[in-house]
């Protein structure tokens, strides 16, 4: 989902990046935040054990002072991290439980939540991008091609 992600930030304007229909709905920037910031809470604090700085409500309250550059080096690094997290968890602690959010969960359950919360959010900001755009982002054009027909010699 990263690369959909980052070709969604690299077509659109920073103004693109930031903008909401209301108050009430949330700019892909400030998805993109919330994203980064979930991974940290969830994989960082919860699998790594690291102090939980999240704060959630400024991912929410950021308006344009992030740049689609910005935000898509923010996400590779924070994938990079709880990629290397992840790859070098013990398999044996998955069960163990931890409370994040209040919520009391396995550590396996940590790892699902992440995942889906992500894929989630990638599709409001391939949705987004599209309505911003108007394009087709293109990632099924090979489903559109003419099948190669067979033919008995």
């Amino acid at each position: 989902m990263v690369p959909r992600i980052e070709k969604c930030l690299g077509m659109l304007t920073p103004e693109q990046v930031w903008a909401r229909g209301g108050e009430n709905e949330n700019a892909i920037g400030n998805l993109v935040l919330h994203l980064c910031g979930n991974m940290n809470q969830w994989i960082g604090t919860g699998l790594a054990g690291r102090p939980d700085t999240r704060q959630r409500d400024k991912e929410f309250a950021a308006r344009g002072d992030v740049s689609p550059k910005e935000l898509s080096d923010k996400l590779a690094a924070t994938i990079a991290d709880v990629t290397s997290i992840i790859r070098s968890f013990p398999q044996a602690r998955l069960m163990e439980k931890t409370t994040i959010q209040n919520y009391n969960v396995t550590l396996v359950e940590v790892i699902v939540h992440v995942l889906e919360h992500f894929a989630q959010h990638t599709g409001q900001i391939i949705f987004g991008t599209k309505l911003l755009t108007g394009q087709d982002l293109g990632y099924y054009k090979h489903l559109n091609q003419p099948k190669h027909k067979e033919t008995t010699p």
